[in-house]
Order: structure tokens, then C-alpha cells, then sequence
């Protein structure tokens, strides 16, 4: 690093008629995160309408302004002087290149974001004994947080009101046409769409949110076998057990056992 690495978050709620008074220009890298409402962001070569869920990343030294065009939230993260592997993730983020880019959260993905970041400007106003390096771990989880769960596709905020209806109904087993409904699609364009975002097909990608659903419930809670499977869908334990023993080698029993062992 040439400098003393420096983060600074924040989040702002601004009425209808708010936008910045001009073009404007900062020295780090500003990550801005529509929490609620609506409002339009402009660069020099393009404006554009941003919405809830959408993350707007801005490489350093880039003329931009934000508006709004109903109550609007942001939440808002400022880097500079970062260290190499802080770096490298912000790389990915700004894909390297010299433009503003445009990503979408999910509705679940956006409110655990919210909860991370107001956990993290309350540590910023808290006397810390390793003040730089605990600044340093909360901005690359905040970084790798955005890096994992954002989507850069331009259908990406209609998908993710699929997938995540697929991930609060783990009891259901929605059809393709259901879901493609819901998001103004026709099935096959929904399919192709939402494989392409999310590389699964929409079951297995419930599949998945089932086995991490599957897999806290057994190393974070007492729960017994049965209310689980119920939890995660399944009417029978020994078809859940099967399913769970199919994907992972061992069967929920032994995988909670194994992980109580290794947490003692």
C-alpha cells in the first residue's frame, strides 16, 4: 500500500428531491447499495435508473452523481490505500476496468448485506484494542459479501425474486411455469436465464438451498431428524436421510456428530 489504508461506510436516506449538485470525483473506490426506493445514477457515458437491491461499484477518479426519484436509502462504502488481497477482490468488483459497475442483490441477500453493514459502522464507533487489522477483515468480508452474491446479468433483479422464492419455500416444489410467471418470463426463457445467473437449473438450485439449509439446522440447533426433514421438505426421515446421505457420504446422524467432534 502507498498509504494508510482508510474505509468509510455510511448509510443516508434522502427524499424525492434530492440529487447531487453535480458531477463529482472521489480519490477511492465508492460502492453504493440501494437499500430502499428509487433513483437514477449518471456517469459520463451513461445514465441510468438504479432500484432497490442494485449495487453500483465506481472506480476511483470517475465524474458520477446520484439522484432520486422516490424516498431513496443508500448505504455507502469508501476504500482507499487497500492491501493487495483487498485489492484483488475489489478487481473482480470493478472487473478490472474503468467504468461504474452495476450489480443486483436478492431481497434476502440484500437485507443480510444491511445487517453486516450496520453491524460494521457500529464497530467503527467502538473503541477497538486492533483497530487496523479488525478495519481490514470487516472490509474484505464486506467485499467478498458483495463479490459472492451479487449478480451482474441485466435480468438478475427479476431472477433473484425467483430464487428466492425458492429459497423461503423449501417445502415447495414450484413448476418452471409457475416461477417464469412470476417473473414476466416464458418458461424457457426464465430456464436459460436463471442457469445462466445462477449455473443451476432452478431445482437444483433449491437442491442446494435445502442441504445449507439441512446442514445449519443440524450444527446450530437441537432440532431432532424428523423436525428438519419436515423443515426442509421432505414427509419421511428415511427419504431425507437417503437424499442427505446420496449427496454427502454419511448420513445426518454422523454428519452432526462429526461436527460436534470437531467443534469440541
Amino acid at each position: 500500500m502507498d498509504g494508510k489504508f482508510t474505509i468509510f461506510s455510511g448509510i443516508g436516506t434522502y427524499n424525492e428531491d434530492w440529487e447531487d449538485p453535480g458531477f463529482h470525483r472521489n480519490a477511492t473506490l465508492e460502492i453504493e447499495i440501494v437499500l430502499e426506493g428509487r433513483g437514477i445514477f449518471e456517469w459520463t457515458a451513461r445514465k441510468m435508473g438504479i432500484e432497490v437491491g442494485h449495487v453500483i461499484v465506481i472506480p476511483p477518479g470517475i465524474p458520477h452523481r446520484f439522484g432520486a426519484i422516490s424516498k431513496i436509502r443508500l448505504g455507502v462504502i469508501h476504500l482507499q490505500h487497500m492491501s493487495v488481497s483487498l485489492a484483488a477482490i475489489a478487481n473482480k468488483l470493478t472487473q478490472s476496468g474503468k467504468e461504474p459497475q452495476i450489480y443486483a442483490l436478492s431481497r434476502l441477500d440484500r437485507d443480510r448485506f444491511a445487517k453486516l453493514l450496520r453491524e460494521w459502522i457500529y464497530i467503527q464507533n467502538y473503541p477497538l484494542k486492533e483497530k487496523d487489522k479488525t478495519y481490514a477483515v470487516w472490509a474484505e468480508m464486506l467485499l467478498l459479501y458483495l463479490y459472492e452474491h451479487s449478480q451482474a446479468d441485466s435480468q438478475a433483479m427479476t431472477i433473484t425474486k425467483a430464487a428466492d422464492f425458492l429459497r423461503e419455500n423449501l417445502r415447495q416444489q414450484p413448476k418452471v411455469a409457475d416461477l417464469a410467471a412470476m417473473t414476466g418470463l416464458s418458461a424457457v426463457g426464465f430456464r436459460r436465464t436463471f442457469e445462466k445467473i445462477y449455473r443451476l437449473s432452478p431445482k437444483q438450485y433449491q437442491q442446494q438451498c435445502r442441504m445449507q439449509e439441512a446442514k445449519w439446522l443440524l450444527s446450530a440447533t437441537d432440532k431432532d431428524l424428523n423436525e428438519i426433514a419436515e423443515q426442509i421438505g421432505f414427509s419421511r426421515l428415511h427419504s431425507f436421510s437417503q437424499w442427505f446421505k446420496e449427496a454427502e457420504g454419511i448420513s445426518p446422524s454422523r454428519w452432526r456428530k462429526r461436527q460436534l467432534h470437531m467443534n469440541n
